[in-house]
């Protein structure tokens, strides 16, 4: 850890003035698109009455356009971080056009499947939906692995303006988005659904989330395996703007550890049935 603490504390972090010198321009578009369709999206949402597991049949693509939208800005934004010549390499490359490939197919099967007025996941029923759902797990799969190749161009190649504790903490965020993100998201598509025990239904379920709330649900560990590449960076910037080095690299290391125990936790639930909310 001493070679951590030995590293230069600025705590800056990239001016968000003048996109193309920010966000990585090729996920930034990506992004941006997938983000626009939320709107389209929206108004289906409003004016069809079909529904899907007892919820509006338009919710799973506008929360999945949501989701894999804000993960390529966010993505785009650490790469952008990156020496230009890291940057503009091979690696950077590879890693963005799988990016790119893979949420464009998760958003349009999904979005197809609606649109038909069927279910993306979990549909196994003919030999053609079974690879199709095949196929979703990989792109799920690669999606997510990108986050901790990503880690590792930032563990070669530290940004100089980045604190000691900001650097650690978007390192950790990244490993920790595939390791429970992906970990949980492979315990979702192991299964039949969601729901552990309680109503197989997600009517009635926590606001927003749509968590069951009779039973155990596991989208909920996903969800916060997914989004660790945003909490843990917040913890590191915070720190490191407030505290000298080591008790701020401290605090990241504590914090990704809860994070990693507060996750476990709430897997724990939903393997049991019980419900994080319940009614």
């Amino acid at each position: 850890m001493t070679m951590l603490v030995s590293a230069p504390a600025a705590d800056h972090l990239p001016r968000l003035s003048g996109a193309s010198a920010h966000f990585e321009p090729r996920l930034l578009r990506a992004g941006l698109a997938i983000l626009a369709l939320m709107v389209p999206t929206a108004f289906a949402l409003v004016l069809d009455p079909r529904t899907l597991n007892d919820v509006p049949i338009w919710i799973k693509p506008l929360k999945f356009q949501a989701s894999i939208g804000l993960y390529l800005l966010t993505l785009s934004w650490f790469l952008a971080a990156l020496p230009e010549g890291v940057r503009r390499g091979r690696a950077v490359a590879v890693l963005v056009t799988m990016t790119v490939a893979a949420s464009a197919f998760e958003i349009a099967y999904i979005t197809l499947q609606v649109a038909r007025g069927l279910a993306s996941h979990y549909n196994v029923g003919d030999p053609i939906h079974s690879m199709m759902y095949t196929l979703m797990g990989i792109g799920a799969v690669t999606l997510t692995a990108v986050s901790p190749a990503v880690a590792v161009l930032f563990w070669r190649h530290r940004p100089a303006r980045w604190s000691t504790a900001f650097w650690l903490s978007v390192m950790l965020g990244l490993v920790l988005t595939f390791v429970l993100g992906a970990g949980a998201g492979a315990m979702l598509s192991a299964g039949d659904g969601h729901w552990i025990s309680g109503v197989r239904s997600d009517a009635g379920g926590v606001p927003v989330f749509g968590w069951s709330r009779t039973g155990g649900d596991l989208r909920a560990a996903h969800f916060l395996g997914m989004h660790a590449m945003h909490v843990l960076p917040v913890i590191g910037l915070i720190a490191g703007r407030l505290l000298r080095p080591r008790p701020a690299i401290s605090v990241v290391v504590g914090a990704a550890s809860a994070y990693c125990v507060g996750t476990g936790v709430v897997l724990w639930l939903a393997l049991r049935g019980i419900p994080i909310f319940p009614n």
